[in-house]
C-alpha cells in the first residue's frame, strides 16, 4: 500500500447521463482528489453531462453502450492500476463489484442494497442511520458526511432576481423546492399540500427536472399560483429568494438541496425522511411526518404565516454546518481508501497463510 504522502489512483464511477445530487458529489470529489495531486479517472456513460463538469486534472472514459459495464469497468480499472474503484449510485457500485485488482468502494447516496453493494470492501454511509443499520460483513464502514458544492463557480453565477422573474409585489411570499422530479422526491405531494393549504397570494416554484414533470405539470394545472422552472444553473442564486424551503420527499439519505438551502438561510420544511432527520436534528428548521399531505400542509400555512409576520432579514437563519465542510469530507474520504486498502491487504495475507496451513496438513 502507498505511504500517506504518496499520491494514488483513484477511479470513480458514475453511470447518469444528467447531473443529480450524487452525480454532483462525484464530480466535486474527483475534482478536490486530482487538486490534491492525486491520479484520477472518472467511468461513466459516453455523452453524459458529467465529462464537461469535471476539471481539466480528471480524466473521463465514457462507456457507449451498458453491455457488459462491470467486465468493461474491472479491465479499464486494471489497464490504469488503480490503488481505489469508488462506485456513486446502485449500478455503478454494481460494476465496480468487479474490479478487484483495486480496492472497491461504494457510497450509500439512496441507501443499502445487497445486490448493488455486498461485494465491495468499503461503505461510506452519509448519514448516521445507515451505518448502524448495515447487515454484518467484512467490508469496513464509514460516516462521511456529504457537502454542498457550489453549482457554479461565484464568479461565472449569474445574477438572478427570482421574484422580479416570477413578477412578484412585496408582499407575496415565495415557497420553493429544488429537486430531481421524481416521485422519491415528494413533489406531488407538495404540490397538493400547497394547493389545500396555502394562502391565495402564496407563490411555490420548483426548480428541476426528471421522469415526473408531465405528471406534477398536470397536477399543478389550474393553479396559476404553481410554477415549474425546470432545470436552472442559478440555484444558489435562486434559493435566496425563497422565503421558505420545503423538501417533501418520501425518502432521503442525504439531500444537498436541504444544504443548499441552509448556506442560503433559508427557512427549512422537511419531511422526517432519513437524512434530514439527522441533518436538521437541533436546527432552527421543522419536519413534519413522511407522506402526509394534511400535515404537510397545515405547517407550510403556519410557516408562512409566522414568516409573513417578520421583515426580510428576519427570515434569515443561521445555521450550524460546520459537519459538511468539504475539505473535511476530503481528507476522510481519502483516510478511509487507505483503511480499505490496508484492510483488504491484511484479509489477503490472512488468506494466504491459511493457505499454507492447509498446504502443510495435505502434506
Amino acid at each position: 500500500m502507498p505511504p500517506p504522502f504518496e499520491p494514488l489512483t483513484l477511479v470513480h464511477v458514475v453511470f447518469s447521463s444528467r447531473i443529480a445530487g450524487g452525480e454532483r458529489h462525484c464530480i466535486d470529489l474527483a475534482n478536490a482528489q486530482a487538486a490534491l495531486g492525486h491520479r484520477v479517472h472518472v467511468i461513466g456513460s459516453a455523452g453524459s453531462a458529467v465529462e464537461a463538469a469535471l476539471s481539466p486534472a480528471v480524466r473521463f472514459h465514457g462507456l457507449a453502450l451498458p453491455l457488459m459495464r462491470g467486465w468493461r469497468v474491472a479491465a479499464l480499472v486494471r489497464r490504469l492500476r488503480a490503488d481505489v474503484c469508488h462506485g456513486h449510485l446502485g449500478p455503478a457500485c454494481k460494476a465496480v463489484a468487479h474490479a478487484r485488482s483495486a480496492a472497491r468502494v461504494g457510497t450509500l447516496h439512496v441507501g443499502y442494497k445487497a445486490h448493488h453493494h455486498a461485494s465491495l470492501d468499503g461503505l461510506v454511509c452519509v448519514n448516521r442511520a445507515q451505518h448502524d443499520n448495515l447487515p454484518a460483513s467484512d467490508a469496513l464502514a464509514s460516516v462521511i458526511y456529504n457537502w454542498a458544492p457550489e453549482r457554479e463557480p461565484a464568479a461565472a453565477a449569474r445574477r438572478t432576481d427570482l421574484r422580479a422573474e416570477l413578477g412578484l409585489a412585496p408582499h407575496q411570499m415565495l415557497v420553493g423546492s429544488v429537486g430531481r422530479l421524481h416521485p422519491s422526491k415528494g413533489m406531488d405531494l407538495l404540490i397538493n399540500a400547497f394547493k389545500s393549504h396555502a394562502p391565495a397570494d402564496a407563490v411555490l416554484v420548483i426548480l428541476g427536472e426528471g421522469p415526473d414533470e408531465a405528471r406534477l405539470r398536470e397536477l399543478a394545472a389550474g393553479d396559476g399560483r404553481i410554477r415549474l422552472l425546470g432545470y436552472r444553473s442559478d440555484v444558489d442564486q435562486a434559493l435566496k429568494a425563497f422565503d421558505l424551503f420545503v423538501s417533501p420527499s418520501r425518502e432521503e439519505a442525504f439531500p444537498l438541496a436541504i444544504l443548499e438551502a441552509m448556506r442560503a438561510g433559508r427557512p427549512v420544511l422537511s419531511t422526517a425522511t432519513q437524512g434530514p432527520c439527522e441533518m436538521l436534528a437541533g436546527q432552527p428548521a421543522r419536519l413534519t411526518p413522511v407522506g402526509d399531505i394534511a400535515a404537510l400542509g397545515a405547517a407550510l400555512a403556519e410557516e408562512v404565516a409566522r414568516l409573513r409576520q417578520l421583515s426580510p432579514a428576519e427570515r434569515q437563519v443561521s445555521y450550524a454546518t460546520a459537519a459538511y465542510d468539504r475539505g473535511h469530507a476530503v481528507a476522510r474520504t481519502l483516510s478511509f481508501y487507505r483503511d480499505v486498502m490496508l484492510h483488504r491487504a491484511e484479509r489477503a495475507q490472512a488468506f494466504e497463510e491459511q493457505d499454507e496451513v492447509y498446504a502443510g496438513w495435505r502434506a
